[in-house]
């Protein structure tokens, strides 16, 4: 059901445009070719659609989401390319080409420095010592229910909000292992708190992020949505909470100490999204290279741990007495080495999540290619021309529960709507908190369906979806009662 939903949702976002634009017809001031109805359109348009398809179904083919979105880029760009040069004007493509790519460069360097933070606390136990702590105040599971959807609404502004919600979720299924009933409560609240919490920072996820780096709202103009999504969170909790159960669970809590350097790193991570920030308003320079400038810190901290814990493993007398001078030193040299392998930066690279960030390429190349070939601007047409903005927006937040809602921001970007700040707020809101709407629908609620299996499914989320989109559309009318002054 998830796969077909999805490929129908981008496939209503594209097909509508099959007969709107004319044929071959420069627009007078980029003259671009107009392409819907020539071969490189229908060609393009069939790649994408099943290039989309394809990633869908990735479960059940076992075929990596990037592999078919890469091709489809390539395949798209390429005939795009071959026809502009039949006609002299390759330079033109090749142009908008490099346009789309440093957008997606941008993208790929603020994220790949943010992942490799995480990755480092990951590694550091930070997340681990957090879980324990909550574990071990014997909370009951209602103080849990909250606790957790709190910290997670909080955290989701700042990290990614797949790692949030599966932080979260391991506290709950950890806790809730004899009450599957709050385990599957919790995972829902936590969804929620994490889409609602990631709309309102520009940092909360990939269509903020997107909305941030085109420099349509500024950094600070994204809190507006502070009580819109607040609304959106609370409302499905407080129904919630009534169906929890008041006892408190048995478990045995663990312990983790902290290595060397732990809570550096999560200051220099503050460092380097204060470097972000300041970059962007101050000097107008791109969030990405504040965050560069902040990885360099990582990697000089990195180095300094590295050289200052060398000198600690020279010590014999860590080491077993009854070992030979040769066993010794061999000793030291796996210290070493599996302390060289931990305190390595680029293997915290490496452990990105290559393949999502590889299809993104793919999506963003292939939707600026049929924005290129005429497609989107039809689209913006219809959809922003014969509805109203509001309505248009709403209902593209409603499609975030079907489609990637990082997607969708492109899409949208790249159409280029001539709509009020307010809107693009309504927008931001909409496509955040509309992955709550289902399972589905969003990153978190994806990890959660196989962190939680059995207890967290599909239909135990669908129970509450009333309550959910109740709260949907409650977040918008805040929105438009408290930032009336934006439209």
């Amino acid at each position: 059901m998830r796969c077909s939903l999805r490929l129908l949702g981008i496939a209503a976002l594209l097909l509508p445009t099959l007969g709107v634009a004319g044929v071959e017809t420069a627009t007078p001031v980029l003259q671009r070719l107009d392409l819907t109805h020539h071969w490189v359109g229908y060609f393009s348009l069939a790649v994408m659609v099943a290039a989309y398809a394809a990633a869908t179904f990735e479960e059940a083919t076992e075929l990596r989401k990037s592999k078919p979105m890469l091709l489809a880029a390539t395949l798209i760009w390429f005939a795009i390319v071959f026809t502009y040069q039949q006609r002299g004007l390759d330079q033109l493509a090749v142009t908008a080409f490099k346009s789309n790519l440093q957008t997606y460069i941008e993208l790929l360097l603020f994220i790949m420095v943010s992942m490799t933070y995480l990755n480092a606390m990951k590694d550091m136990q930070i997340f681990d010592a957090l879980k324990v702590w909550l574990v071990s105040r014997h909370f009951s599971y209602r103080q849990l229910f909250w606790i957790t959807g709190w910290l997670v609404f909080s955290i989701s502004s700042i990290i990614n909000g797949l790692t949030a919600g599966l932080l979260m979720g391991a506290v709950v299924v950890a806790v809730g292992k004899d009450s599957p009933r709050f385990v599957s409560l919790a995972c829902i609240n936590i969804v929620v708190a994490t889409n609602a919490g990631g709309s309102f920072s520009p940092l909360g996820g990939i269509s903020t992020l997107f909305v941030w780096q085109h420099g349509v709202l500024a950094f600070t103009e994204f809190f507006k949505l502070f009580i819109p999504c607040l609304v959106n969170f609370l409302i499905p909790a407080a129904a919630m909470h009534f169906a929890v159960p008041k006892d408190k669970p048995t478990i045995e809590a663990g312990e983790v100490h902290l290595p060397r350097g732990a809570k550096r790193i999560i200051f220099l991570f503050g460092v380097t999204i204060g470097l972000a920030v300041t970059f962007d308003m101050t000097l107008h320079l791109p969030a990405a290279a504040g965050m560069m400038a902040g990885l360099s810190l990582l990697q000089f901290f990195y180095y300094y741990l590295q050289k200052s814990t060398d000198s600690r493993i020279q010590k014999p007398s860590e080491f077993d007495l009854s070992l030979n001078s040769d066993e010794i030193n061999s000793s030291i040299l796996e210290a070493k080495r599996l302390e060289a392998i931990r305190l390595d930066i680029f293997e915290k690279v490496g452990r990105l999540e290559w393949d999502t960030l590889l299809f993104f390429y793919g999506a963003m190349m292939g939707i600026g290619g049929l924005g290129y070939i005429g497609y989107l601007d039809a689209i913006s047409k219809i959809v922003y021309g014969q509805l109203s903005p509001t309505l248009a927006n709403i209902s593209i937040g409603l499609s975030s529960a079907f489609v990637d809602n990082g997607t969708l921001m492109f899409a949208v970007l790249t159409m280029h709507p001539d709509i009020t700040q307010g809107q693009w707020l309504l927008l931001t809101l909409t496509l955040g908190i509309g992955g709550s709407l289902l399972a589905i629908g969003s990153a978190p609620g994806i990890g959660l369906l196989g962190q939680a299996k059995g207890q967290y499914t599909f239909s135990s989320h669908l129970k509450w979806f009333p309550v959910i989109l109740l709260s949907y559309f409650a977040s918008i009318g805040v929105h438009f009662l408290v930032n009336a002054q934006s439209f």
